[in-house]
């Protein structure tokens, strides 16, 4: 049996176990997203694809030439009458809901973010998947990245005491224009971007009792709702929760930014999430840990945010399903709950906070 200590010494945890038996996994939408990460990460671990299906027909040919799949579905009836399988469904959030409520019952799927438009169309979702039997999770895939593994696996083991400080911060330049759909989205930089930072850190801390924030355009981007975000997640009265994300940073290398940071009572964790920066190629992921009385130290990593932790979701999914996992850690529930620190936040946006007086007396 292994003693505490060994336990102490033991590597930090930086991937999800692979499913013993997985199943085949049916591609619904071939965009960007399922070629630059999905099925990169399906291929590494070794997790068959039967095939994918894409409106733009000629779109999935290439995808499945690409990755040499066996079969390219020439509707999307044809490709959700596949029977034990996974479905990999990548659509942009409005159609969502409608491709849900076209899976056969009884199916199991991996459902992109966000959970639909709003809080109300998640809840629908979820509403779908409990009425046609559906094990469903949603592809928030941070917290299944090596270096937040092993963040999370850190805090555990006591190594860093209690969170009493976590702060997202990130200062770069998005592409946007990669993806038009998002200029017809009436909500879009907290759904489609800060959703992952926000879940990932109710994997660490849990859930937080009430937000503050606001989100805002970029006069460079004017077509999207918004594209930078400062938010406050309230988990008492000594821990500080903050994001600020502006994705609008055009000044060069120098002072750009993609980390998280974690302090607690007896150690702390920065991580560096390299994909932001120079977007699509990206930049290595880091890890630096310290414990207390100690030095800050490299923790070396696994892999990257993208493509590495898209085997996540998936693994768990299907081990979930296979009786190996106990706990769907991005179940249709627990995203809804995503979204629901979303809601709030846009709520809190709207209120535009408390107004500073203008002049004495005023």
């Amino acid at each position: 049996m292994a003693s505490a200590d060994d336990s102490a010494r033991a590597p930090l945890r930086q991937r999800w176990e692979r499913p013993t038996a997985p199943r085949p996994i049916v591609c619904i939408g071939a965009g960007g997203i399922v070629n630059d990460a999905h099925l990169p990460a399906y291929r590494a671990a070794e997790l068959p694809v039967a095939g994918v299906y894409d409106p733009q027909v000629e779109r999935a040919r290439a995808t499945a030439e690409r990755f040499r799949l066996p079969r390219v579905f020439e509707t999307r009836e044809a490709a959700l009458a596949v029977s034990d399988v996974v479905f990999d469904i990548a659509v942009p959030p409005r159609e969502l809901l409608g491709v849900v409520e076209g899976l056969p019952h009884g199916s199991v799927a991996l459902l992109q973010k966000p959970l639909g438009l709003d809080l109300a169309e998640a809840t629908r979702i979820v509403d779908a998947c409990r009425a046609r039997r559906i094990t469903a999770a949603v592809n928030l895939q941070l917290r299944f990245s090596p270096a937040f593994l092993a963040v999370a696996d850190a805090i555990e083991r006591g190594w860093l005491g209690r969170v009493v400080e976590l702060e997202v911060l990130v200062n770069c330049r998005m592409p946007w224009e990669l993806w038009p759909f998002l200029a017809e989205l009436p909500r879009m930089e907290l759904p489609l971007h800060s959703i992952h930072y926000l879940d990932a850190i109710r994997a660490l801390m849990g859930e937080p009792t009430a937000v503050q924030g606001r989100t805002v355009r970029h006069p460079a981007a004017p077509a999207l709702a918004s594209s930078r975000t400062t938010a406050i997640l309230d988990y008492g009265d000594d821990v500080r929760c903050a994001l600020s994300v502006n994705h609008h940073h055009m000044h060069g290398p120098r002072y750009e930014r993609s980390e998280l940071r974690v302090e607690g009572t007896r150690g702390a964790a920065r991580v560096v999430m390299g994909v932001n920066l120079d977007y699509p190629r990206g930049r290595p992921d880091s890890l630096e840990l310290v414990r207390a009385g100690g030095e800050w130290s490299e923790v070396p990593l696994v892999g990257n945010w993208f493509p590495d932790a898209f085997r996540g979701p998936m693994s768990n999914l299907q081990r979930f399903v296979a009786g190996e996992d106990a706990v769907l850690a991005t179940s249709v529930e627990s995203a809804w709950h995503t979204m629901a620190v979303i809601e709030a936040l846009y709520e809190a946006d709207a209120a535009r906070g408390v107004r500073v007086r203008q002049g004495v007396g005023s």
